[in-house]
């Protein structure tokens, strides 16, 4: 039995070697062999670097076109998922510092006076990343020193948080904690000292902890889970139907409100409540179309009209905490390509 085992590693490292040299002498169909295993959590990567879903889309195309034309320098000193991480992450540093971001937008629902808003955020270039194309992609084996679930490391929360820090912070703390790289792999993927690692990676840590959600918050439950289910069961009616109070008793104290690209905040249930009213005084009523998003349930939301079409206005994640909602962020309806959504469909 171990003998066999043995023969099967040995000729998948024969095979391997052998796609390697067809690789390197120009066979593209072997490239792809080699890194199409490796594209789904390069993309989550790439996401969690730059926190917009077509962003990532770029980077890991300049990614894949820069591995292509490099690799007759791989020289296989380190592995080709740790090659293939440095290349990523350094295309996502230079996007980082090239600024090239979305603008924030003015507020543009017509009929609508919404309240003053509590905050404007910073993280207007924020969008969801599409749950369907998560398979594969956060159940990869992690290095020894990974401290985060993969499930939380790709909440929009945490991947809102990781927006604020300095681009190389951002680098170390993504590959030390939530991918589990050693420090002298780190170091290497970023030309620098581990020494220099270790000094990011600690003020990353102390940023990281200053902006995350309170403490002490119950977990959300588990996806899919009839505890889940219940909750978006009632959000669903509450919403569709317009009706403030069973919405607002599911909304915690302290629940906090966004929609990038718009930069307006609510925090607090009173202030939220407000911002729904003005939503349903419009007149305006929905269609919910359950997707997920991060991790987290989400909705395509279409707006009701008077000839019996619903058009797409934008997507809706909830964050969830015990049985309660503690964020709702809403995005633009140019996201919906990306769920699989059409932009309009026939009211029930």
């Amino acid at each position: 039995m171990e003998l066999h085992t043995r023969n099967e590693v040995a000729g998948v490292e024969l095979a391997r070697t052998d796609l390697m040299s067809r690789a390197q002498a120009g066979d593209g169909e072997a490239f792809r062999a080699l890194t199409e295993p490796h594209r789904r959590e390069l993309q989550v990567h790439c996401y969690r670097m730059l926190g917009s879903f077509q962003d990532a889309e770029d980077a890991l195309q300049d990614t894949m076109l820069a591995a292509w034309r490099g690799l007759e320098r791989f020289d296989g000193r380190a592995s080709l998922r740790t090659w293939l991480y440095r290349i990523a992450t350094n295309r996502c540093l230079d996007a980082l510092r090239s600024a090239r971001r979305r603008p924030a937008k003015q507020w543009d629902i017509p009929g609508i006076e919404p309240p003053e808003p509590t905050g404007l955020g910073e993280i207007h270039w924020l969008e969801p990343y599409p749950d369907v194309l998560l398979d594969g992609a956060i159940s990869v084996p992690l290095g020894p020193e990974a401290r985060y679930e993969q499930t939380e490391s790709i909440s929009l929360a945490f991947v809102t948080a990781l927006q604020i820090l300095p681009p190389r912070q951002l680098a170390v703390l993504i590959l030390r904690d939530v991918l589990g790289f050693h420090a002298n792999e780190v170091a290497g993927m970023l030309d620098s000292s581990v020494e220099s690692v270790k000094s990011a990676l600690k003020r990353a840590r102390a940023s990281l902890q200053d902006r995350r959600p309170t403490d002490g918050r119950e977990p959300p439950p588990a996806s899919d889970s009839p505890s889940e289910d219940a909750i978006v069961a009632k959000f669903v009616r509450a919403w569709e139907s317009a009706d403030l109070d069973a919405l607002v008793a599911l909304l915690t104290d302290d629940v906090f409100m966004s929609m990038p690209p718009m930069p307006f905040e609510y925090e607090g249930r009173d202030v939220v409540a407000r911002f729904c009213a003005s939503i349903f005084r419009a007149g305006r009523r929905f269609d919910l179309v359950p997707t997920r998003a991060n991790g987290q349930p989400a909705f395509g939301a279409y707006l009701r009209a008077s000839d019996g079409i619903s058009h797409g206005i934008g997507l809706y994640v909830l964050t969830l905490t015990g049985d309660r909602i503690c964020a709702l962020t809403r995005f633009e309806n140019s996201v919906f390509p990306s769920f699989g959504l059409p932009r309009s469909l026939l009211s029930p």
